[in-house]
């Protein structure tokens, strides 16, 4: 399989100017809080950080304000001094678990002043109605499918695996929903939410796909902005994802990864980081044909094997995790790969299923098999680590190409007249959100770009006093950060 084993971290699109005609039943409801028993699967954690929830009503179709409507889910972490006002989040995804995203901030300067507010987009865990397409139980048997087979019978079967999927989202999801669960709406939705809270002006921390939704909020709405932050930010004129930047960035952050490992006299990809690709896949690439036994009767396949490895290039304190797991599997064990594989897909963490329904609606949908077949090729070389060595000159279409949605993605400068300083977080050795999109997001929005020189998915919140501290004083007193500041990695 190629690097496509990838979580998607980035989506989304903005446009026109909406008006607020209608919307004063939304704008102006009750926000009742409660336990937050029923609303997650983390709820004790929830509850033991202090945290309440509550739902709030937005309409389904902004056209039609009579219509059906949806409840999202929100939680709130209430500030601990001397109250700023609300923050909204985002953690990314699409799909990620933005009820729990407080639960990070909880020990920060920023939870000092602000009540931190997370919610579950349209479609997501607790908001309802939610996107379905799979059951667990047929999540759970995708993972053992490798979906190596390229020769024509194999991408047979995994296109039709792939429409087949499609299907069951329409069958259980409904394409009233499928249809309206993009950004736009989404950052509608956080419009009525700062609303619904008492707030006149939005505060907004958004994450990875969080800062699609950022941009856009910019755009529909700059004079009601008072402070953003937007980390690991996504080129607003640009597709949500670069399949061959992504692969180039994980093959960066792999190679990050084996040159610290080389250092140690226990590194199970042995002392010369040049070969440490070539060592890796020979213990992964196998697992396509022979997985190997795990804990609890279970085997490691590739799929897992790749998912646990690369979602642990996000943030170097996971890296640890990588050098059990593969020397275990040089042993001939996968206990600690299928541990990391299965942080991933356990309930409450990035939803697969909504993902697909906004990548799918907004992303760039390749139905083009020469087209496939030159991505997949192109995305092997970019991150030999992620290639499975069974590529031939012919590549499935995936899941978009059979999506029932028609593509609406409209990348585009936004036009953001009225909007106040904002803030974008960057980092130079982003695996999943290049930095040249920060870059490009900054300047687009007028922000003052902050600089992390590391090999992270995303910084600000992770204890770095460089980042932290200019960064939360902007959203307190609204004195952003010095002009293109530079933070060192942290060591």
């Amino acid at each position: 399989m190629a690097v496509t084993t990838v979580l998607a971290a980035a989506a989304g699109c903005g446009g026109g100017s909406p008006t607020t005609s209608g919307l004063d039943q939304f704008y102006r409801q009750h926000v009742e809080w409660s336990s937050c028993q029923g609303f997650s699967a983390h709820d004790k954690a929830l509850e033991d950080a202090g945290m309440r929830c509550a739902r709030i009503t937005v309409p389904l179709d902004y056209d039609k304000l009579d219509g059906k409507t949806v409840s999202l889910a929100v939680s709130r972490l209430p500030a601990s001094g001397q109250r700023v006002g609300a923050l909204l989040t985002n953690p990314g995804g699409p799909g990620g678990p933005g009820l729990l995203l407080p639960l990070m901030l909880a020990k920060s300067a920023v939870a000092q002043r602000f009540d931190v507010i997370g919610v579950d987009v349209r479609g997501l865990g607790s908001s309802t109605p939610a996107v379905v397409c799979q059951t667990p139980e047929e999540f759970q048997a995708e993972r053992s499918d490798s979906e190596a087979d390229h020769s024509p019978a194999g991408i047979a079967a995994i296109e039709s695996k792939r429409k087949k999927l499609a299907d069951e989202c329409v069958e259980r999801t409904g394409m009233d929903l499928l249809e309206h669960v993009g950004t736009v709406e989404v950052a509608r939705d956080f419009d009525v939410v700062r609303a619904a809270l008492g707030d006149d002006k939005l505060n907004y921390l958004g994450m990875s796909y969080g800062t699609r939704i950022g941009s856009t909020i910019a755009e529909l709405y700059p004079t009601r902005v008072r402070a953003m932050v937007l980390d690991g930010g996504i080129d607003p004129n640009s597709y949500m994802i670069d399949q061959v930047a992504m692969a180039t960035g994980f093959q960066h952050a792999f190679d990050a990864y084996s040159t610290a490992c080389a250092t140690t006299p226990d590194c199970p990809l042995g002392s010369d980081a040049a070969k440490a690709t070539d060592r890796a896949r020979a213990l992964l690439d196998p697992l396509v044909e022979h997985p190997v036994p795990a804990a609890d009767n279970r085997q490691l396949g590739y799929r897992d094997a790749m998912n646990g490895v690369l979602n642990s290039l996000y943030n170097p304190g996971q890296w640890p995790g990588i050098t059990k797991g593969l020397t275990e599997l040089a042993q001939g064990r996968g206990d600690t790969l299928l541990r990391l594989a299965d942080l991933v897909a356990q309930p409450g963490t990035v939803s697969r299923d909504l993902q697909h329904a906004v990548l799918c609606t907004e992303d760039e949908r390749i139905t083009d098999r020469a087209r496939a077949a030159d991505l997949d090729r192109r995305s092997r070389a970019a991150a030999p680590i992620a290639d499975d060595g069974h590529g031939t000159d012919q590549a499935p279409l995936d899941l978009c190409a059979f999506w029932p949605v028609p593509a609406r993605s409209h990348p585009h400068v936004p036009a953001v007249a009225g909007l106040p300083k904002t803030v974008v977080v960057g980092t130079t050795g982003d695996p999943a959100t290049p930095y040249a999109g920060g870059v490009n997001l900054a300047r687009d929005l007028g922000a003052t770009m902050v600089t992390y020189e590391g090999v992270q998915h995303g910084v600000f919140g992770e204890g770095v006093a460089c980042v932290d501290d200019p960064v939360t004083r902007y959203l307190v007193d609204l004195t952003p950060p010095q002009e293109d500041l530079h933070c060192p990695a942290a060591t």
